[in-house]
């Protein structure tokens, strides 16, 4: 991908935002879309604290017009495919899609349904939306991108590696990897242990390091681990629950001054992407006949407060 390169953002959300800020201001081109159209002049605020200033053009999903290069669907996981079946119908056939979607439920329904390439990424990367111009980068992480389909073909390899370059050189380190599926458990994992303990005590991720929630982080990480060993599924570190443990506290530290995606949703009262995260741990401690009270205790409230709507519960 060149600086000509023309990147869609639909869904400029927090982790949108920051995307399409850091690929606009290394000179790529630039259009974010969402339900409504945003400031076109946007401030990304850095972990060090730098301002930096770009100009993008914001449009609806519904007035998108153009051709893109490659398009970066960064919605909601409840979302995902809504978004895409309203944008399918005016891509040209064979444009890549990437997928940033947390969890794991509507990445291979999306890759099977897509005419062209489909790239899945997965981010330790921390953002939060301080106001419709105004995005904070919270915190520095990598992102790990690459091809669910294991019989995919060359050019989709070549795909993934061009748009991490692209990505690391606006300044969010990214790398390929050929085991995506598993990556995505994995953040899956940290998501579940870190999400829905700061959304229901309102608190950024590093305060769960303090006395009161760590002995709470540490019952769902072992909950966590004996749900993956079941499936399969190894930290990218060290083994069983010392590598959950190590990689969960790691993203904390890395990620402390960060209000994660879910805290944000509640502070909002919007929805929350509960079922993408915790409902495939939940699946597979049933099929495999394990307990999981800690992580079904979050799901209930979650949804409980949902159904109170929104922001009424709790």
């Amino acid at each position: 991908m060149t600086l000509s390169t023309h990147h869609w953002i639909v869904g400029p959300g927090a982790l949108g935002r920051l995307i399409g800020l850091r690929l606009a201001t290394s000179g790529s081109l630039v259009t974010l879309a969402g339900r409504r159209p945003l400031p076109e002049r946007q401030t990304l605020i850095t972990p060090e604290g730098t301002r930096l200033d770009a100009t993008l053009f914001t449009t609806t999903l519904a007035n998108l017009a153009g051709t893109p290069d490659v398009v970066h669907l960064t919605t909601k996981a409840y979302g995902a495919e809504g978004a895409h079946a309203a944008l399918a119908p005016r891509l040209p056939a064979g444009t890549p899609l990437v997928l940033w979607q947390n969890g794991f439920g509507c990445q291979p329904r999306l890759t099977a349904r897509h005419d062209g390439p489909v790239l899945c990424a997965t981010t330790t990367e921390g953002a939060f939306v301080e106001g419709d111009d105004r995005v904070v980068h919270a915190g520095h992480g990598e992102t790990l991108i690459g091809d669910l389909s294991p019989s995919s073909n060359a050019a989709h390899g070549e795909l993934a590696r061009t748009l991490a370059s692209a990505l690391t050189q606006a300044g969010l380190p990214a790398r390929t990897v050929d085991d995506i599926r598993r990556r995505l458990w994995q953040k899956l994992a940290v998501n579940a242990a870190i999400n829905p303990l700061v959304a229901r005590f309102r608190i950024l991720n590093g305060d769960l390091r303090a006395p009161r929630y760590r002995p709470l982080v540490e019952s769902l990480i072992a909950e966590v681990a004996a749900i993956l060993a079941a499936e399969g599924i190894d930290p990218p570190e060290g083994q069983g629950a010392p590598g959950w443990q190590a990689l969960v506290w790691r993203v904390i530290e890395g990620t402390a001054g960060n209000r994660a995606s879910m805290l944000q949703d509640v502070l909002a009262a919007r929805p929350t992407e509960h079922e993408a995260i915790l409902g495939p741990l939940l699946d597979a401690a049933d099929a495999h006949g394990l307990q999981a009270p800690g992580l079904a205790e979050l799901a209930a409230w979650l949804r409980q407060r949902e159904l109170a709507g929104i922001g009424n519960c709790c």
